[in-house]
């Protein structure tokens, strides 16, 4: 059994960021991260692999090379949480006790959930695609090449997911690929999305369906997937609002899957409603166990789930982890920011930030609603940059 000051659950973007920014404190707290994997990815660039834009390698690089200095590394797995005592246990079989624990295992994405999807994502000749894998991603561009004709389809589920506007995405830079080539007129592009709407925020929403009509992709909402048939290329899709299902030809299928609270978050005694870690919408602190705080993709904090939100929420929980662990009061507040680039082709992007309340929370003196190249090369270069040499490292900005 050993002890730790703090100690953070995963190394993925939440679990380094909120690493590094306690490590840059005068007088850091003992810290320690438990993280099994040895490669840290850089998931936002997958739309743009996807899209044939950057090879999927540029999105992984060595997990030791971002472990801040003065953290100590614990490459294993959680198993067990036992917060009446302090307690987790990893696969390891060690035991780890902890004064303050922060919970960011992200999310898990449910492959299985789908019948047909787990056996066909990927593999060559299936049309059956996905940007949400490592292993994955680069079938997407693959199917794009590969398709001259027929039917494409694109999907939302209906569970919470990792940056909610990659679906919609990846179906106007596929369309915008066929455009370029003349092929939109053979190429039927579909979105069958879970959600009644195409985004949240109108202001947003209304240039989206712009750019949506652009390409004459078909929209329909209120739309689950739930069974491929890979043998028949059919997808099955279930309305709803009525239970209907529908049969859908498709000759290149992108899934999103379904997604939910990692396992081991979900069967402990930490987990709220819908497996997620309840915290305080404002402070992330857990609301039953006050040394306990989450972030990320695994709380339940109601606002996107994006590495932007994790930015703004990575100070807060720093912040009030260190009041908690000093017995001060919790001062910094998180207003639910977010921020999703969605990219609306080859060179165009909107770059969409708002809060809980859905209010626009714009950085820039301009109409971030309007398609622009600019925010299109702060996805594709800046942002990047930010990432690994700036969020990681644990700089506030």
């Amino acid at each position: 059994m050993s002890h730790h000051q703090v100690l953070i659950v995963g190394g993925g973007t939440a679990g380094i960021t909120v690493a590094a920014m306690l490590q840059n404190q005068p007088e850091p707290p003992q810290v320690s991260l438990i993280e099994p994997s040895d490669t840290h990815y850089y998931q936002p660039i997958w739309t743009l692999v996807g899209g044939g834009v950057f090879d999927k390698s540029i999105s992984a690089r060595p997990m030791a090379d971002y472990i801040p200095g003065g953290v100590n590394w614990i490459r294993s797995a959680v198993s067990q949480f036992d917060p009446d005592n302090n307690l987790v246990h990893t696969s390891d079989g060690a035991t780890h006790t902890y004064d303050a624990l922060v919970v960011a295992a992200g999310i898990q994405l449910n492959w299985h959930a789908i019948p047909g999807l787990k056996e066909s994502v990927g593999k060559a000749g299936s049309g059956v695609c996905s940007n949400y894998a490592f292993e994955t991603v680069d079938s997407t561009f693959h199917n794009l090449k590969a398709l001259k004709k027929g039917n494409a389809v694109f999907t939302y589920p209906n569970t919470p997911i990792k940056c909610g506007g990659a679906p919609l995405k990846i179906t106007l830079l596929a369309s915008d690929y066929w455009r370029r080539r003349n092929l939109l007129g053979q190429v039927k592009v579909n979105y069958y999305a879970a959600m009644g709407v195409i985004f949240a925020v109108k202001k947003y929403a209304d240039s989206l369906n712009r750019a949506a009509d652009r390409y004459g992709i078909e929209r329909r909402y209120m739309q689950e997937l739930v069974e491929i048939k890979p043998d028949q290329q059919q997808a099955l899709f279930k309305h709803l609002e009525t239970g209907d299902i529908s049969t859908v030809p498709y000759d290149m299928l992108h899934v999103t899957p379904p997604m939910g609270a990692p396992d081991f978050i979900k069967n402990s005694p930490l987990a709220g409603d819908g497996g997620w870690v309840p915290v305080d919408m404002y402070t992330t602190q857990h609301t039953r166990y006050p040394n306990i705080f989450s972030l990320g993709d695994c709380s339940n904090l109601p606002t996107s789930k994006t590495g932007a939100a994790i930015r703004k929420q990575a100070p807060v929980t720093t912040h009030n982890l260190l009041a908690y662990l000093n017995n001060q009061p919790l001062s910094h507040r998180y207003d639910g920011y977010t921020s999703c680039p969605l990219v609306t082709g080859y060179g165009s992007l909107i770059m969409a930030e708002f809060d809980y309340n859905k209010i626009p929370q714009e950085t820039f003196p301009f109409d971030q609603s309007q398609e622009r190249y600019s925010m299109y090369a702060l996805k594709a270069y800046g942002l990047p940059q930010m990432y690994w040499h700036g969020m990681l490292k644990g700089r506030e900005f």
